[in-house]
């Protein structure tokens, strides 16, 4: 069994190793939905590790298939049915995560998935740490202005990079979006400060 620890609050920013995860998924509720791709990319300190990105593509348990979630990501059923099943992809996954910090935009989507595939597969669940790039896109958007309300639409991937100069990328596809949360993440912290520790990140 796998021993899974948080990571230390104090460490420097630079320091830390992060894993960038996106996920595409037939819907929202990790209840009702599966996961169909996973993408991630390790980012260690302040660079991307280009070298260890990964993606997964994912068969759908049942007979329901992708369902109307195609048209947002481009998944058919055709192409779905030729993936790995959830049950071998999740252990390399996991393993990949072990040790470092899960980075991901809107992360309780990632956080809610995995946990809910781990569960109904008899796996232990990892007490992850996670760096969200929605919440640092917020304090970017409120330097100076702590009492200042963000839109929505503003703390979106595509409008979080284009606010910080990142430039566009085509959405919904589970690797590209790693990378963009990835560069995000990096972009956030030159923003707000590299000498930044994992605890004041999380705040």
């Amino acid at each position: 069994m796998r021993l899974w620890r948080r990571r230390a609050p104090d460490r420097a920013v630079r320091e830390l190793d992060l894993l960038a995860v996106d996920l595409e998924t037939t819907g929202l509720d990790p209840s009702r939905h599966q996961i169909l791709s996973i993408g991630m990319i390790p980012v260690r300190g302040l660079a991307i590790e280009l070298g260890g990105a990964r993606q997964f593509l994912v068969r759908p348990a049942g007979t329901a298939g992708v369902g109307p979630s195609a048209t947002v990501h481009g998944i058919t059923d055709d192409v779905a049915a030729g993936a790995a099943p959830l049950e071998q992809v999740l252990p390399e996954v996991l393993a990949a995560l072990e040790g470092r910090v899960l980075l991901a935009h809107h992360a309780s989507i990632e956080v809610g998935f995995l946990t809910r595939a781990c569960r109904d597969r008899g796996l232990s669940v990892p007490d992850l740490t996670v760096v969200d790039t929605v919440r640092l896109q917020r304090r970017v958007l409120r330097r100076g202005h702590v009492h200042s309300q963000v839109a929505e639409d503003d703390l979106a991937l595509g409008a979080a990079r284009r606010h910080l100069g990142l430039p566009r990328y085509h959405p919904h596809d589970a690797l590209t979006d790693a990378l963009a949360c990835a560069e995000l993440y990096l972009a956030q912290v030159a923003a707000l400060g590299e000498d930044l520790t994992l605890r004041q990140l999380l705040r």
